[in-house]
């Protein structure tokens, strides 16, 4: 199954992706091998981001004229093709991982892309591997898809790293609309963060509804 915001219809869904840029074939076949890793049990497919998602992703990315990026969070590698693609060809993309099996499907996918230049991947601890990094201003965009009661460490960890007017995408935001009435500890604490940063003067904050709810900040 193609991923789809819990926002739309199935029918809604497809009438978004006709209606964007084009799914090609690097792409469709990730989100099958994923999908059919999920049908295994070898993967949970709703960690994979939706391809109008990876779409818009990639367009912001060209659109920033971003250089030095950074993930929090891999999976199977869709939403770091998408924003290696929209790098410059001397770009650089650093992706934070712990699971091994997962992203040497990334690295598959990257490579038939022709983008595993761009994309150095770590793999460990990532908030140990973020804080290894030195806390100077580095990177234009960041993407951060972990583990969400680790989303308030990842962002404050990114600030210092991140350039005056750098963006920081947060997925899950929405947590399938449970922020509404949150159930577990993943959803309080997106609450809890949402919230938070509305409120931080460091970032301006705009949580936008695409796919699972995207919030995005600007480093003011």
């Amino acid at each position: 199954m193609t991923p789809r915001s819990f926002l739309l219809t199935p029918e809604l869904a497809d009438y978004v992706r006709n209606s964007s840029e084009p799914v090609d074939d690097v792409i469709a076949d990730l989100v099958a091998e994923t999908a059919a890793m999920a049908e295994r049990g070898e993967a949970p497919s709703t960690m994979q981001i939706a391809p109008e998602q990876g779409a818009f992703m990639r367009l912001l990315t060209t659109a920033l004229g971003a250089r030095r990026a950074i993930e929090i969070g891999t999976f199977t590698g869709m939403s770091a093709l998408c924003v290696a693609r929209g790098l410059p060809d001397d770009g650089s993309l650093l992706c934070l991982d712990i699971n091994e099996t997962w992203t040497a499907v990334a690295r598959r996918y990257w490579e038939r892309a022709g983008v595993a230049s761009r994309i150095e991947l770590r793999l460990g601890d990532a908030l140990t591997s973020l804080r290894a990094l030195p806390a100077v201003a580095t990177f234009d965009l960041a993407f951060v898809d972990a583990d969400k009661t680790g989303y308030p460490a990842y962002v404050e960890e990114l600030h210092p790293r991140m350039i005056p007017n750098g963006v920081v995408l947060l997925d899950n935001t929405l947590r399938s609309g449970r922020v509404i009435d949150p159930g577990t500890d993943d959803d309080r604490a997106m609450v809890g963060l949402n919230a938070a940063l509305a409120a931080d003067p460091r970032w301006e904050t705009v949580l936008l509804p695409i796919a699972d709810g995207l919030t995005m900040l600007r480093k003011r």
